[in-house]
């Protein structure tokens, strides 16, 4: 796998991550890591039900199979989002309570722990680039000012991979704070 690909690989991680923080607005993503005990195997929420957005904070799930009713309730219980749900006769209601200052504070030190793991992949896969640079060099393939060059040309990609990172981070601190 090149160094770009592994570059984008974190950058899409980080999205997904990011997706799964809760804001001020209830997004059907919310609940995307969340595992439901179906027949005997645990399955994402999506394949027992349709999520979809009720209002700003709040989501309905349409449960295919109303057996299933308790098993989801359960999950989203357990998952510790900070939500409430009501069970009516159309399936469950997950209900985001308004972020409290606390919760804010919560959230986006959670988010930059997660930009801080993004980094360190990045870090790692332009230090086994660097590693391989200078084996190729050793090797006699490429000639200092080429392996000079190369570094330069991969350390250039890692401030932009960086920018990215940071970028995506401003952007989900902004949603919290709103």
């Amino acid at each position: 796998m090149d160094f770009n690909e592994r570059t984008t690989e974190c950058l899409e991680w980080l999205k997904q991550e990011y997706a799964g923080i809760r804001t001020g607005q209830a997004t059907p993503a919310l609940l995307d890591s969340i595992k439901v005990e179906s027949y005997g195997t645990k399955v994402p929420l999506n394949q027992v039900g349709s999520v979809g957005v009720e209002d700003a904070r709040t989501l309905r799930i349409s449960v295919w199979d109303s057996g299933q009713i308790k098993e989801i309730e359960r999950a989203i219980s357990e998952a510790d989002l900070g939500v409430s749900v009501a069970t009516d006769s159309a399936g469950l209601r997950v209900i985001f309570p308004e972020l409290t200052s606390e919760r804010r504070v919560q959230l986006q030190k959670l988010a930059k722990q997660k930009l801080e793991e993004a980094r360190v992949s990045v870090k790692s896969a332009r230090d086994d680039v660097m590693k391989d640079i200078d084996k190729r060099e050793k090797a006699g393939e490429l000639s200092e000012d080429e392996k000079f060059s190369e570094k330069e040309q991969v350390q250039k990609q890692v401030d932009a991979a960086n920018k990215s990172l940071d970028d995506l981070y401003q952007q989900k601190e902004q949603e919290i704070a709103n």
